[in-house]
């Protein structure tokens, strides 16, 4: 089952590369990472998604809470969260697919960033289900180039994670 794990952590040099290293050797699957200071800049939040049992993602959980650079791991499944990813896709755009490429992007809820006379340039912001629909729509021949952010998460309401 895939899981979003939010890793509130030191900024320091060489942490990010202390948590993917412990991934790393004990044969954990990283699906997407993404990292960034967090409101006190002594701190950053990685968000990693990664897929398992529970029993799989109790084991990450402390092994991760074992490092020292690590202030709390929370699983976002574990009550509900809001998950959001950016991709930039660059789709070939010529004849009629032109216009179908703007109608599935205004679907999507998507915008055209960048515009050649044989290109388009789409950024999508959503779940990774909605990004993963929207390459499976426009298909395979027409995509050039995709760029994704990884998901980042938060839970919702009142959860907040918090030394």
């Amino acid at each position: 089952m895939r899981h979003i794990l939010s890793i509130l952590m030191e900024n320091e040099s060489g942490a990010m590369s202390r948590v993917v290293g412990l991934f790393s050797a004990r044969d954990y699957n990283i699906d997407s990472l993404s990292v960034a200071p967090t409101e006190d800049k002594t701190l950053s939040r990685m968000t990693i998604v990664t897929s398992g049992d529970d029993s799989v993602i109790e084991q990450i959980t402390k092994q991760l809470n074992k490092l020292i650079e690590v202030v709390k791991v929370v699983d976002l499944n574990e009550s509900r969260f809001v998950e959001r990813e950016l991709m930039l896709v660059k789709v070939r755009a010529v004849g009629k697919d032109r216009d179908e490429i703007l109608r599935l992007a205004e679907i999507y809820r998507g915008r055209v960033v960048d515009v050649t006379d044989k290109s388009y340039t789409v950024e999508i912001t959503g779940t990774s289900d909605k990004l993963d629909s929207f390459l499976e729509t426009i298909g395979r021949g027409l995509i050039l180039e995709t760029v994704r952010t990884g998901a980042a998460g938060i839970g919702r309401g009142e959860r907040i994670l918090r030394i």
